[in-house]
């Protein structure tokens, strides 16, 4: 492999494909990227070996070949080189990387030991805007769980009710929802949340498509250059949309960035009751309240105006309230509940596509 780049867009892909790269596994190959020369392009690729990561950059390939070099060691040294073009030439499992001032050369190991995810032969495709996948994925990647006793719940769920294609993420506590495109197919993907962090950052500011393929075990996230394959997570999902209520006794609109400022100062006096916070809606009034207390610090009632019907209160956690607010993007929510026992629902008023659940505390 003899080959040359330029050190923005070696160093860029690095970065983008590096953080895959396992260096705690019990393979050491894991803790290596792959470099190998395709189509007259030089791919980037590495593996944990339930993600999968590839990008491939402009090269002026002189020799073909492949070879795998510790990930960190390669990332850190490229990225302190300056900018300019960068030669790499392979002998036996030696790197050479030489530039107009530096010479080095990095041990590295047989592109054959590298472990690579296997193709999806037939499978389901659709293409969607990236910025609004990044988006959609970001507002419900929240409420996945981090408790891997319940591995179905530590992803999020790509499916499709009634022609339109949904991603679901719930921990038991909260649960997000967002409606993505319409869908004809009968799609069912339980993606690992930490593919979808990947994904996410792998997106960036795109603005180009992504285009999705899945099979019943793995699905494949393509834009531009950069290609992220995930194994699926095995199970069934729970049949969530039983916790969604129909009906609404208090229905509260109110100022978004209002409410994200209230929940903010009444969650500094919350820390010792585990973020919890009593919301209060008064329709006479014309305002919804917070109000928090700390044993030992004090006490504190924040309020913002509101359109109310309807009223009542109802304990939450603060940090959940806070996560579903900012992960909104409209002027205005709507906060509703049915008494101090029953989940709680925002939503934007004038976009329905986004709908965030919490359950109560008891209060």
């Amino acid at each position: 492999m003899k080959l040359q780049v330029t050190q923005e867009n070696l160093a860029k892909a690095l970065g983008i494909v590096g953080r895959v790269a396992n260096t705690r596994g019990t393979l050491p190959i894991l803790s290596n990227i792959a470099l190998r020369t395709v189509d007259n392009r030089l791919s980037i690729e590495a593996t944990n070996l339930d993600i999968a990561i590839t990008q491939a950059i402009g090269s002026k390939v002189e020799t073909m070949g492949a070879i795998t070099v510790p990930a960190r060691l390669m990332q850190d040294f490229i990225s302190s080189l300056p900018g300019g073009v960068i030669s790499l030439e392979l002998d036996e499992h030696r790197l050479k990387i030489t530039t107009d001032k530096y010479q080095s050369v990095i041990n590295g190991t047989s592109f054959e030991e590298f472990p690579v995810m296997p193709a999806i032969a037939k499978g389901t495709s659709w293409t969607m805007v990236a910025q609004k996948m990044k988006q959609a994925l970001s507002q419900v990647l929240i409420a996945a769980s981090s408790d891997e006793a319940r591995p179905t719940l530590t992803g999020v769920y790509l499916h499709v009710i009634d022609g339109k294609l949904y991603a679901v993420a719930t921990d038991s506590y909260r649960l997000a929802e967002r409606e993505l495109t319409a869908s004809k197919s009968d799609l069912s993907l339980l993606v690992p949340a930490s593919a979808i962090h990947e994904l996410i950052r792998v997106i960036g500011d795109s603005q180009d498509e992504i285009e999705i393929t899945s099979d019943e075990q793995q699905v494949l996230f393509q834009t531009g250059d950069i290609k992220l394959v995930t194994r699926l997570i095995e199970g069934k999902y729970p049949d969530y949309r039983k916790l969604i209520p129909q009906k609404f006794e208090t229905v509260a609109t109110v100022n978004r960035s209002d409410f994200i400022n209230i929940t903010k100062v009444s969650s500094l006096f919350a820390r010792e009751s585990a973020g919890s916070i009593t919301i209060t809606a008064d329709a006479d009034k014309g305002e919804i309240s917070i109000r928090s207390i700390a044993s030992q610090l004090g006490e504190n009632t924040s309020t913002a105006t509101a359109t109310i019907s309807g009223g009542g209160d109802i304990t939450l956690n603060s940090r959940y309230l806070l996560d579903a607010l900012q992960a909104m993007n409209g002027e205005e929510v709507e906060f509703c509940f049915n008494g101090k026992l029953e989940p709680s629902e925002l939503k934007d008023p004038k976009n329905k596509e986004y709908i965030h659940i919490i359950m109560p505390l008891k209060s």
